[in-house]
């Protein structure tokens, strides 16, 4: 495996974020994949979840938000993340042109990621998100997923069945009105894919069953053209 340690240029306003490039051998695509609000591309939960879509022949190019880079709160503005995302995706393609583009992301990075996608309609493949925040916790709610009908590309939610930020009957229903849409539940996890004793399944197995869907959607969406 090739792991490589990026410095990614956004703008005049933010200047430079890090990245980190692992491209697996004989890797099947490219998935850049954002982090989360509560913690940065190398915490546990992004680690477990690179390391298994790795495994996958999914090669991953993780960055973080400004507001993590810096250690500061609360999160970037959406639009602020949109520019960092994009610039990552760029950033993406111009070391590994060959490989179809995915992006995606945990919580507020996938949620980042649907925005970004609308500019992406003919260069991405698809788009991936663990954990989509339809709306906070308590608070249920789909103002968060009116954009969505404007991204034409591919997507797959991958949400524990357990998760407070994702009302299971909304999101289906929004999955319902979206023919591009996918949605797959993971039984017992919750927001960050910590599964229950009582499901009996480990939060490994779960790792491991988002990376198989995640190389599935790849394998089926893959042949997208990119321009």
């Amino acid at each position: 495996m090739i792991e490589t340690n990026l410095s990614i240029t956004v703008n005049h306003a933010v200047k430079r974020i890090s990245g980190l490039l692992q491209v697996p051998t004989k890797a099947k695509a490219i998935m850049v994949l954002a982090h989360g609000a509560g913690a940065g591309m190398q915490h546990s939960h992004m680690e477990s979840l690179a390391t298994s879509l790795l495994e996958q022949a999914i090669a991953c190019f993780r960055f973080q938000f400004p507001f993590m880079e810096q250690s500061t709160r609360p999160p970037d503005s959406l639009a602020v993340a949109v520019d960092c995302s994009l610039a990552a995706i760029k950033t993406a393609t111009q070391y590994q042109p060959n490989l179809p583009l995915f992006i995606g992301g945990h919580s507020f990075g996938g949620r980042v990621a649907t925005h970004a996608a609308i500019h992406l309609a003919n260069q991405a493949s698809g788009l991936i998100a663990y954990s989509f925040p339809l709306h906070p916790a308590k608070k249920p709610s789909v103002k968060r997923a009116e954009h969505l009908a404007s991204v034409s590309l591919p997507m797959l939610f991958i949400n524990g069945d357990r998760d407070s930020l994702a009302d299971a009957d909304l999101l289906e229903t929004t999955q319902k009105s979206l023919p591009n849409l996918s949605l797959h539940w993971l039984p017992g996890a919750d927001h960050g894919y910590k599964t229950t004793k009582r499901s009996g399944i480990t939060q490994q197995q779960t790792y491991l069953d988002a990376a198989r869907l995640t190389r599935q959607f790849i394998d089926h969406h893959s042949a997208r053209i990119r321009f």
